[in-house]
């Protein structure tokens, strides 16, 4: 199973693409969409929609895993961030990708076992499952490897 990983952002967007081979996670692609802090959102939002469908047509993924937004204290980010999910979203359903959203709880749990795992221990464990030499940055293409790690381990144990 091929999962595409997305950690949402308007000025940043992670992504990571893994696969299971052989019984090990595998990463095929990762990186970050960069929108300029400048444009009006609806550029930067079609550059999300943009950059998704293409990632999506190039590595063909069986799923689509988002990060959820639980909350924010800064309303304006949390609205924007809100807008960027819903395109990610929107680009899963039309090419027909089921969708399945983990909290940054979900997320740290499934990949260190402990949901309160700070930052670094979370990218560690990617680098680990991932066989990396180094962990992948930006944070936000480390996040994004995590979510699609988290669903391909919770998929592997259900």
């Amino acid at each position: 199973m091929k999962v595409l990983g997305i950690d949402p952002g308007t000025g940043i967007v992670g992504f990571g693409v893994v696969e299971l081979v052989s019984g090990k996670l595998k990463m095929l692609d990762a990186g970050v969409i960069r929108t300029p802090v400048k444009e009006v959102d609806s550029v930067r939002l079609k550059t999300i929609y943009d950059e998704i469908m293409s990632i999506i047509k190039q590595n063909n993924p069986d799923v689509l895993a988002v990060e959820k937004l639980f909350f924010s204290k800064n309303v304006t980010t949390a609205m924007s961030v809100s807008q960027a999910r819903g395109v990610i979203l929107l680009c899963g359903e039309q090419n027909k990708l089921p969708v399945f959203e983990y909290t940054p709880l979900q997320i740290k749990q499934g990949i260190t076992g402990y949901g309160k795992a700070e930052k670094s221990q979370v990218q560690e464990m990617v680098r680990i499952i991932l066989n990396l030499k180094e962990v992948p940055r930006p944070d936000d293409c480390a996040d994004a490897l995590a979510v699609a790690i988290c669903h391909s381990m919770t998929q592997r144990f259900a």
